[in-house]
């Protein structure tokens, strides 16, 4: 289900109690062409609207207003007549000579490239319409085929006089610069400056795009287009379209070279050496025929939609049948009774013409003062361009040069990562740009970084303080160093902040203060050690290196009471409480089980309880023959077995708790 557009507010108000809008015509980057009655006149006009955001400018209104009386002093039948200009309410108009037809582009668009008689037709009237221009001071600065419209019965009128420096280039954008950029001089692009030369080198490139059907440099991108501008020279049109005469393709290249001073002077030269080719060739312009639509005729609108862009012979015959055919000579010439009638007038316009030839001359005179003041006074020549001022430059001085040009200076800060404090960001319209006095140029000095409260961070991921590092401006080291801890791996244990990764930092887990742009160095856990305490070495062994860090190849052996022999007692670092971090190396600590004591030195003669005692405070167990010996034991006659020897002998040593046999004899006197 399709959705009709939105109505134009526009369509159906009557603006300045006078013009009736009835359709919207086209609509552009900077303003809208609306169809409507002028009541007072009772005639058909175009209505050209600035849109709100440029008509809100009062330096743009006054720039508006002052081209459009300019546009309006123009008097010549190959430019489109300006009637009126105002301001209603929230719109700023412009009232203008409707022309139903169709523009040069359309015709480009449907026939590819024109006939050599249509092109030298539309070359004569764009040019006649300009030399008028020209001579008086003005230049037009958006000449395009956009701009160049051919009525229903063939009249060439170009249009949108005056008013390309009125509109600034600032509100171009996408298409409509890429329009634009593809017949704009090479001095415009490097020098921001124009005079009638611009305007012939932008004849010159539609002059190519007539003759071939395609525009001479092409590219995505303006930079792209605006280089070979900058750089090459316009091909021969023959090389395109073999049937353009050599005539033709010369005109191409003289108004097209780079420098301005190859190319002629303004559009009243250009069209004398056309109309020299068109005696060479000869080949005359077509002249127009039929009748333009009565601008009284107040007729049905019903089909001035906001398409009704081309007339109505399209539907027939397509866009060309809006340029005339070639009249020949039987058809076009007046009958041979008027001959007389006929040089009978063009004497009469000789004498007229002698009579009034010091007056034409006192008013081109007059006019070319008049541009010329207007040129230096309000147009191009009274701009200057925005200074450089070193970054260094204090803000105060660089305001003093400003004045100091007419210029009105202004202040903005911002913070910055990369230029101290006090230092100069941008200047804005850029330096090189031109601009008029009294316009406002904008320097802004930067704050330095701004400062930022760090949260705490402890416990944190190293995920979660990535994020909150980009979110803070603050630059995270590359180099997170990790160690064992018993918290989960990937927490972060330890934090410090510095001014750059070479500085010193300072503490910041549990939050603080900096600056956007300092470096965080952040500690994360590697996760607990795994425990080795009694289990096997080799299984201690692949448990570390598993948790990666490094084992000695040789185990620490060690007797143990509690771990039994070949058991792992515990691992030990390189130095005594040193942090453990991956890659560390480690040594085992293995079990020999329990230390073996020597079997003590028992005396000969010694009594069998003495030597039991002696034996068990050892650690050692006591055994005799209790066969022989217990009764003796039993009375409490002990004192009269003495101890020969022992088994394991006096010295051997034994595990701690082993049974040393005592060898027992019954005392004798000597004893």
């Amino acid at each position: 289900m399709s959705t009709r557009p939105a109505a134009d507010p526009l369509v159906g108000r009557l603006i300045d109690g006078r013009y009736r809008v009835r359709s919207r015509i086209a609509r552009g980057g900077m303003a809208t062409v609306y169809l409507a009655t002028d009541l007072r006149l009772e005639r058909r006009v175009a209505i050209k609207v600035m849109h709100h955001h440029l008509s809100d400018d009062d330096r743009f209104q006054a720039r508006f207003i002052q081209e459009a009386r300019a546009a309006a002093r123009l008097s010549d039948p190959h430019v489109v007549s300006v009637f009126d200009q105002g301001q209603d309410d929230d719109i700023a108009y412009l009232v203008m000579e409707h022309l139903p037809g169709a523009t040069l582009r359309d015709l480009i668009n449907e026939t590819g490239r024109l006939s050599i008689e249509h092109t030298i037709t539309v070359m004569h009237a764009v040019l006649s319409g300009l030399a008028s221009a020209h001579s008086a001071g003005y230049i037009h600065r958006d000449v395009k085929p956009e701009n160049v419209l051919i009525a229903e019965d063939g009249r060439i009128k170009i249009g949108d006089f005056g008013l390309a420096r009125a509109t600034s280039a600032n509100t171009a954008t996408g298409q409509q610069l890429l329009g634009t950029i593809a017949y704009l001089a090479p001095e415009l692009m490097s020098q921001g400056t124009a005079d009638a030369r611009a305007d012939i080198y932008a004849l010159g490139i539609m002059l190519y795009e007539m003759l071939t059907g395609e525009q001479p440099y092409r590219g995505d991108q303006p930079m792209q287009i605006a280089y070979q501008h900058a750089t090459e020279s316009v091909p021969r049109p023959s090389m395109k379209n073999p049937a353009v005469p050599e005539q033709l393709d010369e005109l191409v290249l003289w108004s097209t070279e780079r420098s301005p001073d190859e190319r002629p002077a303004d559009a009243g030269e250009m069209l004398e050496r056309l109309r020299e080719i068109e005696a060479q060739l000869g080949i005359q312009p077509l002249a127009p025929q039929g009748r333009a639509r009565p601008a009284t005729d107040l007729g049905d609108d019903s089909d001035e939609g906001e398409t009704a862009l081309l007339p109505p012979s399209m539907d027939t015959g397509g866009i060309t049948s809006v340029l005339p055919g070639a009249v020949t000579a039987e058809e076009g010439a007046p009958p041979a009774t008027d001959g007389n009638a006929e040089r009978l007038r063009v004497k009469t316009r000789r004498r007229r013409l002698r009579g009034w030839w010091a007056a034409t001359m006192a008013v081109v005179l007059a006019l070319a003062t008049g541009g010329t003041g207007w040129w230096f006074g309000s147009g191009p020549g009274s701009m200057i361009p925005v200074p450089v001022i070193a970054t260094t430059t204090p803000y105060d001085d660089a305001a003093v040069q400003l004045r100091d040009l007419e210029l009105v200076p202004e202040h903005e800060t911002e913070h910055s990562l990369t230029i101290a404090a006090g230092r100069i960001l941008t200047v804005s319209p850029a330096p090189g740009t031109r601009v008029y006095p009294g316009d406002t140029v904008t320097i802004t000095t930067s704050l330095g970084p701004a400062e930022v409260s760090v949260v705490r961070l402890r416990g944190m991921t190293h995920e979660q303080v990535e994020q909150y590092a980009k979110d803070a401006v603050l630059t995270l080291a590359d180099d997170a160093p990790q160690r064992y801890d018993e918290r989960e791996a990937g927490t972060v244990i330890g934090a410090s902040v510095s001014k750059t990764a070479d500085d010193e930092g300072y503490a910041c887990l549990d939050g603080c203060n900096a600056f956007q742009g300092y470096t965080l160095t952040l500690t994360t856990s590697a996760g607990p050690v795994p425990e080795v305490a009694g289990v096997s070495a080799e299984d201690a062994r692949e448990r570390l290196t598993d948790a990666g860090l490094e084992v000695a190849a040789e185990n620490t052996l060690e007797y143990s009471d509690t771990v039994e022999a070949g058991a792992v007692i515990r691992y030990e670092p390189a130095a005594p409480d040193a942090e453990l971090h991956p890659g560390d190396t480690v040594t085992i600590v293995e079990s020999q089980g329990p230390q073996p004591v020597p079997v003590p030195e028992i005396p000969s003669g010694t009594t069998l309880p003495d030597a039991i005692a002696i034996l068990e405070n050892a650690g050692l167990t006591a055994s005799y023959d209790t066969g022989k010996w217990s009764a003796f034991m039993n009375a409490g006659l002990g004192s009269f077995v003495v101890v020969q020897s022992t088994s394991p002998a006096a010295g051997e040593n034994v595990l701690p708790g082993s049974t040393v046999t005592l060898n027992a004899r019954l005392a004798s006197l000597g004893d």
